[in-house]
């Protein structure tokens, strides 16, 4: 099955079997599920999660709970802005100066109460915290499709912030779990799965990219990042 009919197919599932959560529909984001605050209770319950004083998490609704659990327990997140499409394209929340880590840790609220950040803020990161519409048990991961969760982690690879000592983890619904997922090139593999049932750690054999794919990306879409002006490679 390629990936957008896996893509189509869980979304589906969530939506059919009644375990999707608001926004609706599930369709064309990355969906947030019954469960989440549980799955996200348990990442917390794992040793990396006890050891991570910094951790970058994606915006979508289902981790809503991880990055408030994260800013309840006095760790820095960083989010990415929207799309990469500024120059400082990170928010950087540390809850030590944040009136409200409730607000700041939404989508709505996070302009507001985060101060925005370029790449050489960002502090080195101990736990990357993803969003997934399907994930395998080995490690695979298929996000929305537009490939911006893996091109921040390049980004963030090129600046010697993560490698293959930082733990990739994400938080899912159990009907988002399947077998056999395609992998491309330029797919970050996953350390550990969490469900509201269960850890999965995949002991991934699938190679870490090490930098950005160049050969993924047109030059419309680098015109509009500007963070890869610094790393655009010699002609």
């Amino acid at each position: 099955m390629d990936k957008d009919a896996l893509r189509t197919r869980v979304w589906d599932a969530l939506e059919d079997g009644g375990e999707a959560r608001f926004p609706f529909p599930p369709h064309g984001r990355i969906p947030n599920f019954a469960g989440a605050d549980a799955a996200a209770e348990r990442l917390a319950g794992l040793d990396e999660w006890a050891t991570a004083e910094t951790l970058k998490a994606n915006p979508d609704a289902p981790q809503l709970p991880v990055r408030r659990g994260a800013l309840d327990a006095g760790r820095t997140v960083f989010m990415a802005v929207p799309r990469l499409r500024d120059e400082r394209c990170f928010y950087r929340l540390d809850p030590a100066d944040l009136a409200d880590p409730d607000a700041a840790a939404t989508v709505s609220g996070v302009d507001d109460h985060a101060e925005q950040v370029g790449p050489d803020a960002v502090d080195r990161l101990d736990l990357v915290v993803v969003g997934s519409v399907a994930v395998s048990p080995d490690g695979a991961r298929v996000g929305k499709g537009e490939g911006y969760s893996d091109l921040e982690f390049a980004v963030l690879t090129e600046l010697g912030l993560v490698d293959a000592e930082t733990t990739v983890a994400t938080t899912v619904h159990e009907l988002q779990v399947h077998e056999d997922i395609p992998v491309d090139a330029h797919d970050v593999p996953l350390d550990v799965v969490v469900t509201p049932e269960r850890v999965v750690r995949t002991k991934t054999a699938q190679e870490r990219p090490d930098g950005i794919d160049w050969d993924a990306l047109d030059d419309e879409r680098i015109a509009e990042i500007p963070v890869l002006d610094a790393f655009v490679p010699d002609e």
